[in-house]
């Protein structure tokens, strides 16, 4: 019986880990474009739908963004915002992942979290 409760338990624990891997909070300090959408300052939950796509939620409001997603030869020890331009983010660096998360898109507004 124990056994079982531990593999059951431990089947939970690694479908949480996986999901979590694929959503990560990232603060932006400053008004931002990302993939030619604005944002305001304030924290945000990056979730990657697929390899080409990520949702940007702030509370109830969400943006769906281009995104490519690469791996680095090493961990991030944080979490670095690359910005070109007007503040606008050319690539996110997940800290304590090899994840990399790098934005196309014109520097332009349009219908972000304004």
């Amino acid at each position: 019986m124990l056994k079982k409760i531990l593999i059951t338990l431990s089947t939970a624990g690694a479908l949480v880990v996986s999901a979590a891997g694929l959503t990560y909070k990232v603060s932006l300090l400053d008004d931002s474009t990302i993939g030619g959408k604005q944002f305001k300052a304030g924290d945000y939950k990056v979730e990657l739908k697929d390899n080409d796509t990520a949702l940007v939620t702030k509370g109830k409001k969400s943006v769906e963004v281009a995104v490519k997603t690469e791996t680095a030869p090493s961990k991030f020890s944080t979490t670095e915002i690359e910005y070109v331009n007007d503040h606008q983010v050319q690539e996110i660096r997940i800290g304590g992942t090899t994840t990399r998360l790098v934005f196309s898109g014109a520097n332009t507004a349009s219908n972000g979290m304004e």
